[in-house]
């Protein structure tokens, strides 16, 4: 059953309204002499419409909305005033505390039904087009999870993909991701910057999957003609990733084709300078350096940590950002948490 409050000081005129009421299949009502004790009880109660005389003392009609419409459980549900005042200025600041309409005393019996009628069933619609809505909200919001999803579904097998073709582990792909997420918050990236550039980074290395076996698995150092066509990988990896609508996919297609660019324009593909490299590709650069530095390799022993940092340090200003060097610098604790964190297995 609906319920529909109704306040009056006056005890006939609150039997007659409960008695307009009953009529009404579907609805019942609870009375109140006191606004105060109504206001309490609506603070903490369902109801669907309000029916309030104008005139009562401690808290008169007016007053009694605009407390009432402090209750947030309060909003958009109908308030019928109810008033023997015939002056428009009442009328105007009833309606702007929040009066749906009015009735003037003597009240006319089919004029009440047609009112309440009306504005139950206005409130009715309103309140299914709000669940409704929500609804669609909720639905919005699964698609748009369901198709994210998707997207690192596919992220992953891409980057499974660059790992089964590449000697670089796993675990280099996650810290040299975590890392770059690190930098990124230490430049003041907002979460969800930081967020993509964890998701693309495993990506930079995609194009690798079109450089030959014999360059990409060779134990030893590369001859100038095949080091100029692993120097390709960039490009293929961009144009694997280009041209999504997908915000992640441009960052990871960003990356892969600027993350061997470097600072003093000395780097591949497109030997780009300063701050014309894309920031995401400045910060790739840092991490996955670092990393591989500090990592073992079928052709190399790992550095030790102090020739890594020193190296950085070094080449900030001539490989690297000097900012992203610096952001990198800034929390050590938190990159040796990543390196012990993803150490190999």
């Amino acid at each position: 059953m609906k319920t529909i409050v109704l306040i009056d000081d006056v005890q006939i005129n609150l039997t007659l309204l409960w008695h307009l009421v009953k009529r009404l299949e579907g609805y019942d009502s609870i009375c109140f002499l006191n606004p105060i004790e109504a206001l309490d009880w609506c603070s903490k109660n369902p109801y669907q419409l309000i029916i309030v005389d104008y005139m009562m003392p401690d808290m008169n009609g007016i007053e009694f909305i605009k407390q009432l419409k402090n209750y947030p459980n309060t909003l958009g549900i109908p308030v019928l005033m109810v008033t023997a005042n015939d002056h428009m200025d009442v009328r105007y600041q009833a309606l702007e505390a929040g009066a749906s309409d009015f009735l003037n005393k003597p009240i006319d019996k089919t004029e009440f039904t047609i009112r309440v009628r009306n504005m139950l069933a206005l409130y009715d619609t309103q309140r299914k087009l709000a669940n409704k809505a929500d609804w669609l909200a909720e639905e919005v919001r699964k698609a748009v999870k369901e198709i994210k999803d998707r997207e690192d579904e596919l992220i992953h097998r891409l980057s499974k993909a660059a790992e089964y073709r590449d000697p670089e582990t796993g675990s280099h792909i996650k810290r040299m991701s975590w890392y770059s997420k690190h930098i990124a918050a230490q430049l003041g990236f907002s979460m969800e910057e930081q967020e993509l550039i964890l998701e693309a980074a495993p990506m930079h290395d995609i194009g690798k999957v079109g450089i030959p076996d014999a360059i990409l698995l060779k134990p030893g150092k590369l001859t100038p003609t095949e080091f100029f066509f692993m120097k390709e990988h960039p490009k293929i990896g961009y144009e694997i990733l280009n041209g999504s609508a997908s915000k992640l996919m441009q960052i990871a297609a960003e990356i892969a084709l600027s993350h061997h660019e470097k600072y003093d324009g000395s780097g591949y593909p497109c030997g780009l300078k300063g701050e014309d490299i894309p920031i995401y590709g400045r910060i790739i650069a840092v991490a996955d350096v670092f990393d591989a530095l500090t990592s073992a390799r079928p052709y190399k022993a790992a550095w030790n940590m102090e020739d890594a940092v020193n190296f950085l340090k070094e080449n900030s200003g001539k490989h690297f950002d000097p900012a992203c060097v610096e952001a990198f610098f800034k929390d050590w604790d938190t990159v040796l948490g990543i390196r012990q964190k993803f150490c190999e297995n």
